[in-house]
């Protein structure tokens, strides 16, 4: 661990070190250094705040000692390295339409230089059309690639899902069309916004979900895939609907131009017709015990709730039926 200031930040956590320059305030103070023949290193780490949301912060240590702040150095770095589950390359695509049409300029100002830091190399493709980024997985040597981060919305996330999972299906000579064929796991990770986020880290910040790229988190999910008459639709994960919500996105796909608020207006549109849905809905009940909160299964999610006493964490147990470690 680093110990800074009035806390121990793990190995884990920590972003990159760096050898500082030796003209830079120190980083408390703001006041010039007075050493002789100063020699200085930064660490950059994960700051958490509350609301699940994470910052990139650093504290700068200062030595006499020139082989000492190099000995240093090397050490992090080598702690760094041993991070097996961290990212070296990803493919990222950016949808220049997400986000208010802000999503490119989110990803360069927020994220690039997060994952520059991190020494994390990147191919960036910015769709032009639907489906650019599932076509274009079938195509690049995905091998090559750690991880895919996609900036934009759900529609972007479910594209990546849809190329990542047919392309392993594909190259692993599986007929997709067969409802009873067992799917090849796909290892490749994926980073997203919007519902994927929320679901997996707790907010949808692009600098939170970039430092949990960063540092190697990894929440797997299940992933399950609608046919018909032994024909392949869709996978799915986080949500699936059907009927009135089904409608609703149907709809709002026509008005896209509204931005959000095409949701409100087809759904109070589809309220007004009157619709009723029919189906019949059948499930295989899970064989293994199902989870309490009183189990011994950790939460992932490191969030601030996390680091209660040990009476608030009952209380929360008690009143939101959460597992925390």
């Amino acid at each position: 661990c680093v110990h800074t200031e009035n806390c121990f930040v793990p190995t884990s956590e920590i972003i990159a070190v760096e050898e500082t320059e030796l003209n830079k305030k120190q980083h408390n103070t703001g006041k010039w250094q007075k050493m002789a023949k100063p020699h200085a290193f930064t660490v950059y780490y994960v700051k958490k705040a509350r609301n699940h949301r994470w910052r990139c912060s650093d504290v700068t240590f200062w030595c006499v000692d020139e082989h000492l702040c190099n000995q240093w150095i090397q050490a992090l770095k080598e702690l760094l390295e041993m991070q097996k589950s961290r990212p070296k390359q990803l493919l990222v695509y950016i949808n220049p339409y997400g986000g208010k049409r802000q999503g490119k300029r989110i990803y360069e100002q927020k994220v690039a230089p997060l994952f520059s830091l991190a020494s994390i190399s990147t191919d960036v493709v910015i769709t032009e059309h639907a489906n650019h980024a599932k076509d274009n997985l079938f195509e690049v040597n995905i091998n090559k690639y750690d991880g895919v981060v996609c900036v934009g919305g759900d529609g972007m996330f479910s594209e990546v899902m849809h190329g990542l999972i047919g392309r392993m299906q594909k190259d692993s000579g599986i007929d997709q069309n067969n409802p009873k064929a067992p799917l090849v796991q796909c290892n490749i990770r994926i980073g997203s916004t919007d519902c994927i986020c929320y679901s997996t880290v707790g907010i949808s910040d692009p600098v939170t979900s970039a430092l949990h790229i960063i540092v190697g988190d990894c929440q797997p999910l299940d992933v399950s895939s609608v046919h018909h008459n032994n024909t392949f639709l869709k996978y799915s994960v986080s949500l699936l609907g059907y009927g009135f919500y089904g409608d609703i996105l149907k709809d709002s796909e026509k008005k896209r131009w509204m931005g959000p608020m095409r949701y409100d207006y087809s759904g109070f549109k589809t309220f007004l017709s009157h619709h009723y849905y029919e189906g019949t809905i059948s499930f295989q009940p899970a064989k293994h015990t199902p989870g309490s909160p009183r189990d011994k299964d950790s939460c992932r999610t490191g969030c601030y709730i996390c680091k209660k006493s040990g009476q608030q964490l009952a209380e929360q147990h008690k009143e939101y039926g959460l597992k925390h470690e």
